[in-house]
């Protein structure tokens, strides 16, 4: 099977084929693909953005699309900043405007209570209409101050207790071992791997 990314982004990309591609299906971006679909993400939760990208490519390709939206949910925040986690400190903010605001968000919170996690909801439409979906969390909390020089976003400030590092301290693979997207990815290909189960 042959299934389309809604995104050209090549990390996520990268980390779905690595999967997909055991269980015998090629990943495309939209880019390699001829597609391109920019759908408003007016939805509340990641679950119904990533359905929100599936949905608008699968119209367009009439193919098995796959889609993931994810961000950071900080439990003393209510969950904020969540499906704003790219657009924190406003549409043109960058990962260290994002990061100023959280932290000036969290200024008065105790160690205790700056617990978060990072979530990743994918969406899958199969060529029938079938919608396939998956969720990861990876539970962490929110530091005072960023550590490490690697990842992205909030990556510095979320420290992951199970292995004393923050994501940006942490190397590729420990990230890949750990991350909301893979747990996700995982989950998704259990699913997926049921469902191909129901054909035979």
């Amino acid at each position: 099977m042959r299934m389309i990314l809604a995104s050209n982004n090549a990390h996520k990309a990268e980390e779905l084929r690595a999967i997909l591609s055991v269980l015998g299906v090629e990943t495309l971006t939209m880019r390699e693909s001829g597609f391109s679909s920019d759908p408003e993400e007016n939805g509340t939760t990641f679950a119904e953005n990533a359905y929100i990208k599936a949905k608008s490519l699968f119209d367009l390709a009439g193919c098995a699309v796959i889609a993931d939206d994810s961000g950071l949910a900080v439990d003393a925040l209510g969950g904020a900043p969540g499906v704003y986690s790219a657009r924190y400190a406003g549409e043109d903010a960058d990962d260290a405007k994002n990061n100023e605001k959280l932290l000036r968000e969290l200024e008065n919170i105790a160690d205790p209570r700056r617990t978060a996690a990072f979530v990743s909801s994918i969406c899958c439409i199969l060529p029938d209409g079938r919608v396939l979906r998956a969720e990861g969390r990876c539970p962490g909390i929110i530091l005072r101050r960023a550590a490490g020089d690697g990842g992205f976003g909030y990556d510095p400030l979320f420290y992951v207790p199970e292995y004393g590092k923050t994501f940006a301290e942490m190397s590729s693979a420990e990230k890949n071992s750990v991350s909301h997207r893979a747990r996700a990815l995982r989950e998704f290909s259990r699913i997926f791997t049921e469902e191909m189960r129901k054909e035979k």
